[in-house]
Parts: structure tokens; sequence; C-alpha cells
């Protein structure tokens, strides 16, 4: 029987939580099966489309086995309905967070209560990012869906609070956004460029280039005809489908065959306003075969990732004798 904790000696105390693993067996939990994979999950927009004022979390906890809500394991997407007129506040303990509006206006007020508030108006289209002790209260003017992520699940794992902020609210317009869109459909390189994205970063993080210094946020346009050659990184995607008609799709697989498309994939098909989860370390391509453009808002903790050295993003190339080289460009 376990002596109380006040009857046993301080080195007792000291060593009963250690555990030694052969490291043959404890290596890799993630392909032992001992840590679960990151589901490649999908979101309907019909979650957000009718009902009251409220967050929708998209939330895979169970099946990551991690405290939630949580869509991976170092962040959590949600949806946020709110109805015209009303308010409601989102306060959370995450060192960044990020709201695109899907549809409808409104106001986000940020702070306490005082002088120092920031109000951020925003509109259909725009995106803006929040920094730690970040209490928002968001009023809409016509009924409004914002998407919400934000890093609070990785906090949660490092038993820790956010206090410090490392950059200031930030907003990134719809027109700023869709203009730096065009600049790049318009540099005559862009013909053969794997990607026609938009990468939105901050000047806090000259170095990762990236809009927080935990997140990443691109906004890609796909083309008519197009095939976004696969590609795969380490940082989990939470990606929304900003606008797309039916024949848009994603497919994502494990390997590739001969000719670098993807082997017994998974298909996601794109919906307006809807989500999927791409997983860390997947192949994955981008196909449009709808007759129309359509765009996409990919949020990844990547920001973490490459300031980390870990992202290792690599892109397959066709080669003109047949098959496929793997490269790290985009380009």
């Amino acid at each position: 029987m376990l002596q109380p904790a006040h009857e046993r000696a301080p080195a007792e105390r000291l060593t009963e939580a250690a555990r030694y693993h052969d490291y043959r067996y404890a290596s890799n939990p993630l392909g032992d099966g001992g840590l679960p994979p990151v589901p490649g999950t999908r979101f309907a927009a019909s979650l957000h489309e009718h009902g009251p004022t409220r967050i929708l979390p998209l939330d895979t906890s169970a099946a990551l086995g991690c405290p939630g809500p949580a869509t991976a394991p170092g962040l959590s997407a949600n949806f946020v309905r709110i109805r015209p007129g009303d308010a409601l506040v989102t306060d959370v303990n995450a060192t960044s967070q990020l709201f695109f509006v899907m549809r409808g206006d409104g106001c986000s007020r940020i702070g306490e209560g005082g002088a120092a508030d920031v109000d951020v108006p925003w509109r259909a289209g725009d995106l803006f990012t929040l920094p730690a002790r970040s209490r928002a209260e968001h009023v809409a003017g016509d009924d409004a869906a914002l998407y919400w992520v934000h890093d609070a699940p990785l906090l949660v794992h490092l038993g820790t609070e956010a206090t410090k902020r490392l950059f200031a609210p930030t907003l990134y317009p719809h027109a700023a956004i869709m203009e730096a869109l065009d600049a790049v459909l318009r540099d005559p390189a862009s013909a053969k460029a794997n990607r026609l994205s938009v990468l939105l970063g901050h000047r806090s993080f000259p170095r990762t280039l990236t809009i927080t210094h935990v997140l990443w946020a691109m906004f890609g346009v796909l083309p008519v005809g197009a095939v976004q050659a696969p590609h795969r990184h380490q940082s989990v995607a939470v990606d929304l489908v900003v606008d797309a008609r039916p024949g848009c799709y994603t497919m994502v697989g494990r390997s590739l065959d001969k000719d670098g498309a993807i082997k017994d994939g998974e298909r996601f098909d794109w919906e307006p306003h809807g989500v999927f989860v791409t997983p860390p370390g997947l192949w994955h391509s981008h196909h449009n075969e709808s007759g129309h453009p359509a765009h996409i808002l990919p949020i990844q903790d990547a920001g973490l990732h490459t300031y980390l050295r870990t992202l290792d993003i690599r892109f397959t190339r066709p080669l003109a004798g047949g098959g496929c080289e793997i490269v790290e460009s985009a380009g």
C-alpha cells in the first residue's frame, strides 16, 4: 500500500513518477499506434448557416486523444455565427488568433474596457489577427459568419498562459488581399508556378515571413483546369474553401505512383465556406474541373514549424521523360 506523500522519504517522492522505456518500442509512439494521428476531417458549411448566435468548435479531440476543443494537436478551428445586431465574446488562452469573415459585416472591440480598446471593423472577405490576451466582443450588422483559428490547444499541452503580446491587432482587408494576389497572377514567372497564392505576413516576423509566430495563412486561387501537383509539409492545415463550384477537390494520400500522382488517395470535395483538415506529412494535390476559378485559405501551425526548422515542405515536379522529382521550392 502506497504511503501518504507526507510520510514518504523525500527521495522516494522525487523518483516515484519516473519511468524507463526501451528505445526500440518507445521512440516512435505515432508509428507504433500509441499516439493517434491527425484525422483528415471535413466540416460542412451548413453548421454555420442557420441557428442562434454561437461558437461552433470544429472538434476532433476525441480522435486525437487530447483535451478539447481541438482540431489538431496545436490548433483549434471554429465557426462563429452572429445574427444581425447580436454580440458574441471570444476570450481564449492563446498566443495567436485569426479571424476570416465568411459573410456579413460588423465590428470587433478588442480589450478589457477603457481608452486602450481597439475597434476592428470588418466585412466579407476581410481577415484580422489578434495577439495574446485579446478578449474580443464581436457585433454583427448583417448576418455574419467568421472562421476563427487559434493555438489554445498548444498552450494547454505546454501548461502555460499567454501573457505577452508579440504583435498588435492587424487587419488584412479583402481588397488588399486580392490586389496582392492579382500582382502574383500578373507576374510572367507565375505561368509555371506550382501555387498561385499570397502568404499573409506581418512586420513583426520578418524571418519566418508568417502572419504570427505560430500561425501561417495563405490565400490562394485554383485556376480553371488547374492540377496543382502534390506537395507535403509537417504542419497541419485547416483549409477553408472561400469559394468554389462543384468539380474542385483535393486528393490526400501517403504515397505517390511512378508518375507523381497521389496513390490510393482520399478525395476531399470543396464546398464554399466548408473546412477540411490536411494531416501533416501527407501528400496532397488540388484539382479544378469546375470551369470556374476557386479560392482557398489554409491556416497552419507552420509559423512555429518554420521557426523550429521542421516544416520540411516538399513539392513534386514532372520530368520531361516521365516520372517526377521532389524539390523544396514551389517556383
